[in-house]
């Protein structure tokens, strides 16, 4: 036991040593206990909706105010058109739209049947199940509500109709295929994790091997060494974007309802800001274990806070925002964009400008941690 007790004793020299690592250790369970509980246990409501109410009575304001009052919708813009509507659902703003016609007010009144229509982004079924199923309970509750207004007049002699009609219109992933959500999610946070790994080792590794010396007394400049650890991997990545976007289509049958290309480019800054935060995880360890330590704290997340599983509009504030410094989060958006709406860049800009913008901060910052010298 002695002899144990002695191995003991050193290893947690080691550990002392090492403030940094045992930080990590320390900190990062808790904080991503944090982001994630808060992210994990995030219930379906508040579904940004869009409301073109072109009755403007007080039957279409009450029925407004019941999808609101609900919980599970939160009214974020209030448009004119039908189109309007849906645009707002195609640029991403919002995940859901209703449309009450004009003769909506005096066809309640008249005792008709009165039609409205959701528009739902199927892209998401979990959000898109739960939008159709608290509409219909809305709408219900109206009949019922109407049903007995004219029940008590029913002296009048009018026959008795459904007073509220509910159709559905479920753009993007009509089918609710589970499958159509997530290949297109899981492509993007596949590349976030191997871009990571292929990266976030490679200037500790040459410092504990000894070999940064040999790049130190070289002519080459720090932006020069973060390109060049950079671009090889580029190749890599950019052919891993077509074999999984290929499986996703021929095992899966996920098609690629947009551009091709223009997602093969978007991929590109997209591998261009993932592999450049894992040159800058790389910068920052001094080991090989705080590299992974940080990496993972990057990877989890990845699958949570970028609305890969749980929708982002539901999560608290701190989960939420932090779900913007991942590039995964803006990338998510774009390939599913591309995939299941077929939608352009005029749509994706909001998404697109904070990926390059990320993109190059990230890369600059890589340049400016990294120091020709042995330290």
């Amino acid at each position: 036991m002695s002899r144990v007790w002695t191995i003991v004793r050193k290893e947690v020299i080691h550990i002392l040593r090492d403030p940094r690592t045992l930080g990590l250790v320390i900190v990062m369970p808790v904080m991503m206990l944090v982001l994630l509980g808060y992210a994990v246990a995030a219930d379906v409501e508040n579904i940004p909706l869009a409301v073109a109410d072109l009755s403007k009575t007080d039957a279409s304001r009450r029925f407004v105010e019941r999808f609101e009052a609900s919980g599970y919708f939160k009214i974020t813009y209030a448009v004119e058109s039908e189109d309007q509507v849906i645009q707002l659902i195609d640029e991403g703003i919002v995940r859901s739209g209703l449309y009450i016609p004009e003769d909506f007010g005096r066809k309640i009144t008249t005792g008709d049947s009165s039609p409205f229509v959701v528009y739902v982004d199927g892209s998401n079924p979990s959000v898109a199940q739960t939008a159709q199923l608290a509409a219909e309970t809305i709408s219900q509750s109206a009949s019922q509500e109407i049903l007995v207004r004219q029940l008590s007049g029913a002296a009048a002699g009018r026959g008795i109709r459904l007073p509220i009609d509910a159709r559905w219109r479920f753009l993007y992933n009509p089918n609710m295929r589970r499958m159509d959500f997530m290949i297109p999610g899981l492509v993007a946070v596949i590349l976030q994790i191997q871009t990571l790994l292929l990266t976030a080792f490679a200037i500790v590794r040459e410092r504990e091997q000894g070999t940064l010396e040999q790049l130190i007394v070289t002519p080459i400049k720090s932006w020069e060494l973060m390109l060049g650890k950079i671009l090889p991997y580029v190749v890599v990545a950019l052919l891993n974007v077509a074999m999984t976007v290929g499986v996703g289509y021929f095992w899966f049958g996920v098609e690629v309802a947009g551009s091709i290309v223009l997602l093969m480019i978007l991929s590109l800054v997209f591998l261009l800001g993932s592999l450049g935060l894992g040159v800058l995880i790389s910068n920052i360890s001094r080991t090989q274990m705080q590299a992974m330590y940080l990496a993972s704290f990057i990877m989890m997340p990845s699958f949570i806070l970028s609305g890969l599983l749980y929708p982002r509009d539901n999560m608290p504030w701190l989960a939420y925002f932090a779900g913007y410094l991942l590039p995964v989060t803006y990338f998510l958006e774009i390939v599913r964009g591309i995939m299941l709406k077929g939608i352009g860049l005029n749509y994706l800009w909001p998404w697109v400008w904070p990926m390059v913008l990320f993109s190059l901060v990230v890369f600059f910052l890589s340049v400016i941690l990294f120091r020709k010298r042995i330290s």
